[in-house]
C-alpha cells in the first residue's frame, strides 16, 4: 500500500493535470487550437544543471525564518509587467528581514534572471519543483509563509503545502482574477464556450481563495469583488509596484504613441488588432504624421504586410527607456482584461501621459481628464489621442497627476507596511 507521502504526491499530479487541461481549454477557446498545440508541443529542456542552478551547497540549511514563493517561471522584468511586480515584491519581502526561496514551476531559465534574484538575496530552488520542495522540507527549512502565485498553481500546490508544512501561513497571490478576464473576453466575442469556461475558472479561483489563509489582489475593485462573492478570508491589496521618475519629462521634441504588450496575452492581441483596424485610421485622418510604436514579443506575427503607414513594430525590446523618452503618449486600448495594467502604471511612473479604455484604467485610481484620458469607443479614443498630442497644458497636467497616483498607490513605500503585516514583520513599538 502506498505511503501517505506517495498518495499526497499522486494527488498533486492528478490535480496538476486537471489544472493544465482546464487552462488548455481556456487557451484554445481564446487563441485557437493551433496556437495551443504550438504552445504545449514546444519542447522544453529538462530542468537539469543547464537550467536553474543551486544557490547553496548540497545539504546547506539557511538560518532563520524564510518565505517560499511558488510561481510559473523566474521573473523577467524586461519581458512583462507581472515580472516587474514580482521582482519588486521579492525586494520588499527581503527588506522585512525574511530569507526568500523561489520555486519556479518551469525551472529551465538560469542565466540573467536567476542572477538578478541572487543579487537581491533570493535563493532559487533547482531541479523539478516537487523534488526541490521535498528536499527543502526534509532539510528543515523554516518557512514562515508560502506564497503561491496564480490560482491554477494553488489548485495543486495548496494540498501539498498543507500536508508537508501545516504550520506555515499560506498566501494566494492572485496576480489578477483570471475568470473576470475570461468572462469579459467571452462577452466581447459573444462566445458561450468562453463564458462557460470562465464560470468553471470562477469556481476554481474562489476555491483557491477559500483554501488559503490570506489572498493578495492588485486592485481595490478586485478586493471588493471577492468580498461581495462571500470570501471571509483576509484580503490585502498588493498592486503593481514602480519607482517614479525624479523629474517630469518635457513635452517638446516628442512624437507618436507607444503600446507595450506581448502577443501571448489575448487582451494585447485584441487591442493591437482593434487599434490598427478602427483607431489608427481615425487618427491619421486628422494627423497622418503621428507614429505608432508597437513593442512586445510576437507582435510582428500579427502585423499585416506591408505595415500600415506610420506603424513601427519593434517586437521585444529589452530596454524601453529610449522609446519612453521619444514618444508623447502611452496608449492602452484594452477591450477586456482584469487586474491593473502594467502598460498604464509604467507610463504614469515615468511621467508619460496615457490614453486608456475604462478596462485598462480599472482599479488604478484614475479620473478622466485629471490623471489620464479615458475613452471607450474607437472614435472617442482617436479623438483623445489627437487632442492630447497637441495640448501642452493638458499633457503637463496629466504627467504631474499621473505620477502622483503612482507615488500614492503603486510605489514600494506605499505597500511596504501591507507586505510586512501580511508576513507578521511589523516593527514593534
Amino acid at each position: 500500500m502506498p505511503s501517505n507521502e506517495h498518495l499526497t504526491v499522486l494527488r498533486f499530479h492528478r490535480q496538476r493535470l486537471s489544472a493544465l487541461l482546464h487552462r488548455a481549454r481556456v487557451a484554445a477557446g481564446s487563441q485557437g487550437l493551433r496556437a495551443v498545440l504550438r504552445k504545449f508541443s514546444t519542447p522544453r529542456p529538462e530542468p537539469a544543471s543547464g537550467g536553474v542552478r543551486p544557490s547553496d551547497p548540497p545539504g546547506h540549511i539557511p538560518a532563520g525564518p524564510r518565505v517560499l514563493v511558488i510561481d510559473t517561471t523566474l521573473p523577467r522584468p524586461d519581458r512583462d509587467s507581472g515580472s516587474v511586480r514580482a521582482f519588486e515584491l521579492l525586494k520588499l519581502i527581503g527588506e522585512s528581514g525574511l530569507g526568500i526561496d523561489f520555486l519556479p514551476e518551469r525551472g529551465t531559465a538560469g542565466g540573467a534572471p536567476q542572477d538578478a534574484l541572487h543579487a537581491i538575496g533570493v535563493r532559487v530552488l533547482p531541479s523539478r519543483p516537487i523534488d526541490a520542495f521535498r528536499r527543502a522540507v526534509r532539510a528543515g527549512t523554516d518557512y514562515q509563509a508560502v506564497i503561491i502565485c496564480r490560482y491554477y498553481l494553488a489548485e495543486y500546490w495548496i494540498p501539498l503545502v498543507r500536508a508537508w508544512l501545516p504550520k506555515s501561513k499560506l498566501i494566494l497571490d492572485t496576480v489578477d482574477l483570471h475568470h473576470l478576464r475570461e468572462s469579459r473576453e467571452g462577452e466581447l466575442r459573444r462566445s458561450r464556450w468562453l463564458q462557460s469556461l470562465a464560470a468553471s475558472t470562477l469556481r476554481r479561483e474562489l476555491a483557491a481563495v477559500a483554501a488559503s489563509d490570506e489572498t493578495w489582489v492588485v486592485s481595490p475593485a478586485e478586493r471588493e469583488y471577492l468580498q461581495s462573492s462571500g470570501c471571509d478570508r483576509p484580503i490585502r491589496l498588493v498592486p503593481n509596484l514602480h519607482e517614479t521618475c525624479a523629474e517630469l519629462p518635457c513635452f517638446d521634441n516628442r512624437n507618436g504613441l507607444l503600446f507595450v504588450g506581448g502577443a501571448g496575452h489575448p487582451p494585447n492581441t485584441d487591442a493591437v488588432r482593434w487599434l490598427l483596424r478602427d483607431i489608427l485610421p481615425r487618427i491619421h485622418a486628422e494627423r497622418p504624421d503621428i507614429q505608432l510604436h508597437l513593442v512586445g514579443a510576437g507582435l510582428s506575427d500579427l502585423m499585416p504586410v506591408p505595415l500600415p503607414h506610420g506603424v513601427i513594430c519593434h517586437d521585444h525590446v529589452p530596454d524601453l527607456a529610449p522609446l519612453f523618452a521619444a514618444v508623447r503618449i502611452g496608449i492602452a486600448p484594452l477591450r477586456f482584461g482584469a487586474g491593473v495594467k502594467g502598460k498604464v502604471s509604467q507610463c504614469l511612473a515615468l511621467g508619460l501621459p496615457v490614453v486608456a479604455t475604462p478596462c485598462a484604467a480599472e482599479g488604478m485610481h484614475l479620473t478622466d481628464g485629471v490623471h489620464a484620458l479615458i475613452a471607450e469607443d474607437a472614435a472617442a479614443f482617436a479623438k483623445a489621442i489627437v487632442r492630447l498630442h497637441d495640448d501642452r497644458l493638458l499633457w503637463d497636467t496629466l504627467a504631474t497627476n499621473g505620477r502622483q497616483v503612482i507615488e500614492s498607490h503603486f510605489s514600494p513605500a506605499s505597500v511596504r507596511l501591507t507586505v510586512a503585516a501580511s508576513l507578521d514583520r511589523l516593527p514593534h513599538a
